[in-house]
């Protein structure tokens, strides 16, 4: 069964920093990719980063030059560094792991960023 467990969340004024990591049980290299969502309140969840078991990534448009998405297989962890944080950021951080088998999510951590 895999579990992954979100930290680093936390509140932040307006142009702070924030690294939220994703700790996965067993190996990441599993997964075709690794990637962080976020969910804002009345909004559906969207991607924000991506990356795959080759290490390549991919970012919406809104972070990009802001958030940088990393991996590490040895600690099997993905790590989301997260820079010039600005209200519109607040949401709940979501870590996403896709396998031909499905998708599998952790429980999400709360990143608010005041003005």
């Amino acid at each position: 069964q895999v579990q992954l467990v979100e930290s680093g969340g936390g509140s932040v004024q307006a142009g702070g920093s924030l690294r939220l990591s994703c700790a996965a049980s067993g190996s990441i290299f599993r997964f075709n990719a690794m990637g962080w969502y976020r969910q804002a309140p009345g909004k559906q969840r969207e991607l924000v980063a991506r990356i795959t078991r080759g290490g390549s990534t991919n970012y919406a448009d809104p972070v990009k030059g802001r958030f940088t998405i990393s991996r590490d297989n040895a600690k099997n962890t993905v790590d989301l560094l997260v820079n010039g944080l600005k209200p519109e950021d607040t949401a709940v951080y979501y870590c996403n792991a896709e396998s031909y088998s499905g998708d599998y999510w952790g429980q999400g951590t709360q990143v608010t960023v005041s003005s």
